[in-house]
């Protein structure tokens, strides 16, 4: 950290000023010049003039032109943790005597959310955010498991809301629980005769399954299947497809309770199959670092009082 700093020391300070640093770690996390002018309420001329200015008093280009966006030079790359933390101390400072009034911020909230987390999550936090908190934005993207706690860090995302068993060193509490069900087609031969849920957990290796492609995908058969990896015989890309495909077919699909009545049971008839399966726990995450935020504390209390504590559905009799 000592050599970023004295990078950043030995710079033409005096033609430095806050918002060109605000700028270009904007353009670092969002990788997105036009991005980056959005979450700081500039117009993308003002975005670009910063990063041209910069350009000039640290004789780097900084970030260079990639498809979907821009990517850092390794000298951006190397300035931006010192950037982000300059950034971070300052904020921090000025926050701790600053009344933080939500229906009149403006703000961008970053999430990590997969499409099924966006589909339960999203709308009633938005809903609940015009009524509230109308200055306030959301950005839902859903991270790499393993570069989740760095983005939390350093401020690519605010918070992470999932079923996250592999995160580590992070601040994160409970949101909610449930459990997973395996679901067939209507008269699927399996589910006429299996009744035993004892019974159920010993012959599910007759059953062929379809999954979609997720970083804990391998994890979750493992723990809730051991052994039966192999009896995955379709992998798709996208979770929306999984209905049709297991109406269509004599594949079986394990999901959560609250996927199933989200995604499959409103558009269709299925057969349950529901061995004693753990419970997966969905916990709210986010960095120590912004513990203290007030910002944090307000969006952390509204995600908190949304979702803690709401029970899993039944799928019983369905």
């Amino acid at each position: 950290m000592k050599n970023h700093l004295s990078d950043i020391h030995r710079m033409h300070i005096g033609r430095l000023d806050l918002n060109l640093l605000r700028v270009f770690d904007a353009v670092y996390r969002t990788r997105s010049v036009s991005r980056a002018s959005e979450d700081l309420g500039l117009s993308q001329p003002a975005a670009s003039q910063a990063i041209a200015r910069l350009r000039l008093v640290l004789k780097d280009a900084l970030f260079v032109r990639v498809q979907g966006g821009v990517e850092p030079t390794p000298k951006a790359q190397r300035l931006a943790t010192a950037v982000r933390l300059a950034i971070s101390t300052l904020e921090n400072a000025l926050l701790e005597a600053e009344e933080f009034d939500a229906r009149y911020a403006r703000r961008t909230f970053r999430l990590h959310l997969t499409d099924t987390g966006e589909a339960l999550f999203l709308p009633r936090l938005v809903t609940e955010l015009a009524q509230i908190a109308p200055g306030m934005g959301i950005h839902s993207s859903a991270v790499p498991h393993d570069e989740i706690a760095a983005d939390l860090d350093n401020g690519r995302i605010d918070f992470a809301i999932g079923f996250l068993p592999m995160v580590a060193g992070t601040q994160s509490v409970e949101l909610m629980r449930d459990r997973y069900t395996v679901l067939l087609r209507q008269g699927h031969p399996f589910a006429t005769r299996v009744l035993a849920k004892e019974e159920a957990a010993t012959k599910l290796s007759e059953i062929d399954f379809v999954a979609v492609v997720r970083p804990h995908s391998e994890t979750m058969f493992g723990m809730l299947l051991p052994g039966m990896e192999q009896r995955v015989k379709l992998t798709a890309s996208h979770f929306l497809a999984l209905p049709d495909i297991v109406q269509g077919t004599d594949l079986g699909v394990v999901v959560p309770r609250r996927i199933a009545h989200r995604f499959f049971f409103p558009f269709g008839t299925y057969e349950t199959v529901d061995p004693e399966f753990p419970d997966i726990v969905v916990s709210l995450h986010w960095s120590k670092r912004f513990q203290h935020d007030p910002a944090h504390e307000w969006m952390r209390a509204l995600l908190m009082r949304l979702y803690a504590e709401a029970p899993a559905p039944s799928v019983s009799g369905v």
